[in-house]
Order: structure tokens, then sequence, then C-alpha cells
């Protein structure tokens, strides 16, 4: 590995590349833990809805693996480490694991909420992004926002 490296001037301060880079990776963390839950939940789910559920959570947990990568990639891009353990999530995450087998009714409404936990994080980390003028970052918070809370209003017509 060469002593040189190249400082990163992309027009955001070092203390807000910093504090950008700490809320994504509290995003990273969300987003990995709910991709977990869902794939647990799409390998689980029994009941009439079967079908209709293991498709469904399928769809959701390849978008959420989808989502993990662009959000790591940004976190490089302002120049810090990606958490990328199961206990760098874990001390990261705002979402729980299941200490349960919940039945498919119960996994949808846990989806609902772990959804609606993901956007509500994505919300937190914009504040510092738009002072900062992060637009990069703002766009990848806005995308995962309404897939979330397009995803828990999916979810949530579910159960009603």
């Amino acid at each position: 590995m060469s002593a040189f490296t190249t400082p990163i001037n992309i027009g955001i301060s070092d203390s807000d590349r910093q504090e950008i880079a700490d809320g994504l990776s509290r995003l990273l963390a969300d987003t990995y833990t709910l991709y977990l839950k869902t794939h647990n939940y799409h390998w689980n789910v029994t009941g009439p809805m079967f079908n209709t559920l293991h498709l469904m959570f399928e769809a959701q947990y390849n978008e959420l693996a989808l989502a993990v990568d662009l959000i790591a990639e940004r976190i490089r891009a302002l120049g810090h480490p990606a958490p990328g353990t199961y206990r760098q999530f874990a001390e990261l995450a705002s979402i729980t694991e299941d200490t349960d087998r919940p039945n498919a009714e119960e996994m949808i409404a846990r989806l609902v909420e772990g959804q609606e936990t993901v956007a509500r994080t994505a919300r937190g980390v914009f504040k510092v992004v738009d002072s900062a003028g992060d637009e990069p970052s703002a766009d990848l918070l806005t995308q995962r926002m309404q897939v979330h809370e397009k995803t828990a209003w999916m979810l949530r017509s579910l159960l009603e």
C-alpha cells in the first residue's frame, strides 16, 4: 500500500463528511438488518398467503440487497470505511432481530415497522446532508425514503 494519499476535495468539509458517513452507516446497518429480517421471513412464512408473501418478501430483500451496496459505496466516496460486520451492524442498527417465530400477519406488521424505521433513519441524516450541500447523498436518501415509505404502505394494506 502506498504511503501517498490524495486528500478528498469535493466541496464538503471533513467534519461534515464524517457526520454524513456516520448517519449513512446507521442507515446501512438498518437496511442490512431489515434485509436479514425480510429474507428470514421469505424462508419461514407459512399459511394461506404463503405464495404471495414468499414472492413479495423475495422482491423486497432483493431490493434491500442492492440498496446496501449503494449506501456503502456512498460512505466510501465520502472517504470513510463502511461498516460490514454483524457486530458493527448490531451496534449501529435501530431495528431489532426477532427472538420468536412470528406468524404471517405478525411478519407483515414487523416489516411495516422496519420499513418505517429505515425511512426515519434516512430522514434523520437529511438535515446535515442538506446543510453540507451534499446532493448525491440527498438523492440517495430521497430515493431510500420513497422506497421504504411505499413498501410500508403496501405491506400495511395487507393488514387492512
